[in-house]
């Protein structure tokens, strides 16, 4: 394994973005006949060792063909439009719903810097630079990209986000699934294989939505799929897909409950969610301490939990 990237079959390249830690977020380098196209970008942060990479490969920037986003969410797309700077030939690929905010992103940013504040959301993210219209590509539904005579297949995937797709490739009888496979982080690896759970992050989380989305990736009877967070997860699919839909039943089962404990809600629903995490991790064989494993769990139980808080409050006031 090279240290800028590892090198798998069909010309696939997992290449770690860098972002917060290692193996979190990852970026994929497609290679066909000389030419590149990348799918999510990481930050801006993320975009000189992207560039080492092409170097590493003797590809020249003028050789990226595409640069393809799951979603619009910063820590898939925030560095795109500096990459697609630096790639003069390349066109983005994004989600309909995502294509303005790619554009102009001043809307976005003020929604992160929102969450996050200003000074933290420069120095997560930087300035995230705005894409000429005319050089984006707007794929919806079924929409099919000839990379190279390497044709790609975009599925429109909601759950997660409403500007969310996963990229089909046939080629390699792989999907990449942005956020919406879940995450599956290496560092929980053991004997028994990988562990795996959803993302949940706010604001357009919608379970019933991510069931569906979950479902049909495995229609397409994918042999490997390519998570941003993090790597290649292979062999028994649907049993990913099964501890998915399970996690995602028990997630919405505990913000119900956590709706009954008042100003408490939040503290007792990221603190369920780590034990339920905790006791799916131990029963998985993973060797790390309860300290690490909260550790590397406490980002994602913390934005999960904010998610369904967000979707709970937004169902409860369309009901009443």
């Amino acid at each position: 394994m090279n240290s800028l990237y590892e090198d798998q079959d069909f010309g696939i390249s997992i290449l770690d973005t860098g972002y917060l830690r290692a193996r979190l977020a990852a970026s994929y380098l497609l290679v066909e006949q000389g030419h590149a196209a990348f799918i999510d970008t990481g930050t801006n942060a993320s975009v000189r060792h992207l560039l080492s990479v092409l170097r590493e490969k003797n590809i020249a920037p003028e050789q990226v063909d595409y640069v393809i986003v799951t979603h619009v969410h910063l820590d898939h797309a925030g560095g795109a439009g500096l990459l697609m700077q630096q790639c003069p030939n390349a066109q983005l690929v994004v989600h309909p719903r995502g294509a303005p905010h790619m554009i102009d992103p001043s809307r976005l940013m003020a929604g992160v810097e929102a969450v996050y504040g200003k000074t933290q959301t420069e120095a997560l993210y930087g300035q995230v630079q705005p894409i000429d219209g005319e050089r984006v590509i707007q794929a919806g539904e079924h929409f099919e990209l000839d990379f190279q005579g390497r044709l790609l297949l975009f599925l429109d995937t909601p759950g997660h986000a409403l500007h969310h797709f996963c990229v089909w490739d046939a080629f390699s009888r792989s999907l990449f699934t942005g956020d919406t496979f879940g995450l599956s982080y290496r560092h929980f690896d053991s004997a028994q294989g990988a562990f795996i759970f959803p993302t949940t992050t706010p604001v357009q989380f919608d379970p019933g939505a991510l069931h569906a989305s979950i479902k049909r990736l495995l229609e397409l009877k994918p042999q490997h799929m390519f998570l941003t967070h993090y790597g290649k997860l292979s062999g028994d699919l649907a049993a990913f897909a099964e501890e998915l839909h399970y996690l995602i039943d028990e997630f919405v089962r505990l913000v119900r409950l956590a709706s009954e404990h008042g100003e408490q809600r939040h503290a007792f629903l990221t603190e369920q969610m780590m034990v339920l995490l905790l006791a799916r991790l131990q029963a998985q064989g993973c060797s790390l301490s309860e300290a690490e494993c909260r550790s590397y769990l406490a980002m994602d139980v913390e934005l999960n939990a904010q998610g369904l808080e967000f979707w709970w409050d937004k169902t409860q006031a369309i009901a009443h």
